[in-house]
């Protein structure tokens, strides 16, 4: 049994009077965390360093408590606590490399609220502090464990869900004595190393053209008309249709990893840096790599499935899985090659998908692997092949 953290996500849906309850948490947590997080961009700029979580909760004490936000008393403190979390939590990960620097929050885009603490629910209806009549809940799976938060948001296409945040204990899966390599592609969006692959939908492609013309239509509305509100909800119903193809996609095909196998193998992909290139950058989005390895991680350790990346400079495509043989180059047009050396016929994706498999069982036997978390460094494995290589010249010379 593993204690984890998990969530579950449900449409809501508000009254109009609830609707409007929480547009206010919205717009104050809104205002929060816009407020603080421009006083610690000046503390910054000014002195070189700013004010933390703690410090600024005080403040955000003596703000309610004046004449000009007494406004925002009107909702919950430990909702507006939660708001000033974020914004800590948005530094935090800034300064670890781990995302950008933390943006203004907008009207218009995703708006939440967390509610920590005092949370009910039945069949049919949440529960929460300023919500005693209960907010109509569609539940599609019952859940389980002991209940920590409730996030509420709305999208940008004016729909209302709850996040409902979990502990709980969960068996982990039975062995299956099996490993796989992975090898992450355009053509096809997965290809392991048992020849199976999985189909790259291009769900972007697809509805590019429908896309395309809406945004036109968008463009000649006046803006703060209604028919450009009336638009603008086409053109983003579009973007989340695109987006909640590609992510039902992508669970389907991780949560099958993960169950029938005890290891996957993948590559530690530099997808920022290979955004750079601007041919392939679009379709490289549309397969959202990085959530893919996300979702492979955070199943893995559920359900104790070993994910293990491969080091990004090892020539998986190039290499011949049968007698390990490195060609010079090997351009994407190339779907399929012949080994010059033992002459067996290679699939492009499959070859490095079994060269994945072996690279990593051999990296996690010796233990080294180089996870270097997107940064771009020196392969070690080649600086240690030219050492080798520079120590046998100079034995050669002086037996000379």
């Amino acid at each position: 049994m593993v204690k984890i953290k998990k969530s579950y996500k449900f449409r809501i849906y508000p009254s109009e009077r609830q609707k409007n309850v929480m547009e206010k948490n919205f717009g104050c947590v809104r205002f929060v965390y816009n407020y603080f997080l421009n006083e610690r961009k000046k503390q910054y700029q000014e002195m070189g360093k700013s004010d933390n979580y703690y410090e600024q909760a005080k403040k955000l004490t003596e703000l309610k408590r004046g004449k000009d936000k007494n406004w925002l008393n009107e909702i919950g403190a430990s909702v507006l606590q939660q708001g000033l979390m974020r914004l800590d939590v948005a530094y935090s990960r800034f300064f670890k490399k781990k995302s950008g620097f933390p943006k203004f929050k907008k009207k218009k885009d995703k708006n939440t609220f967390t509610i920590p603490q005092h949370i009910l629910v039945d069949n049919k209806k949440i529960y929460i502090p300023k919500f005693k009549e209960g907010i109509n809940v569609v539940f599609h799976q019952k859940i389980s464990g002991k209940i920590l938060t409730a996030t509420f948001s709305k999208t940008s296409t004016n729909k209302y869900f709850v996040s409902i945040t979990t502990e709980q204990e969960i068996e982990q899966k039975p062995k299956t004595g099996k490993e796989v390599g992975i090898d992450l592609g355009i053509k096809d969006l997965i290809i392991t190393s048992e020849g199976v692959k999985f189909q790259n939908n291009r769900y972007l492609s697809k509805y590019e053209k429908k896309l395309k013309k809406a945004q036109q239509y968008l463009s000649r509305k006046k803006k703060g008309s209604r028919q450009y509100e009336n638009q603008r909800l086409k053109v983003a119903r579009l973007h989340e249709k695109i987006a909640n193809c590609r992510k039902d996609t992508l669970h389907k095909i991780t949560s099958r990893l993960i169950r029938e196998n005890d290891v996957v193998y993948l590559e530690n992909l530099n997808v920022s840096g290979m955004l750079k290139n601007h041919k392939l950058a679009k379709c490289i989005v549309d397969c959202s790599w990085s959530e893919l390895a996300r979702q492979l991680e955070y199943k893995g350790d559920w359900y104790g499935c070993e994910v293990f990346k491969v080091n990004r400079f090892y020539p998986s495509s190039k290499t011949c899985s049968h007698c390990g043989c490195i060609q010079d180059k090997m351009p994407l047009n190339i779907r399929k090659w012949i080994c010059p050396d033992c002459g067996t016929e290679h699939d492009r994706d499959i070859n490095a998908a079994i060269n994945i498999l072996m690279e990593g069982k051999r990296e996690k036997s010796s233990r080294a692997g180089d996870y270097t978390d997107g940064e771009i460094v020196r392969p070690s494995f080649l600086n240690e092949n030219r050492q080798t290589s520079v120590k046998s010249e100079t034995l050669n010379k002086k037996e000379k």
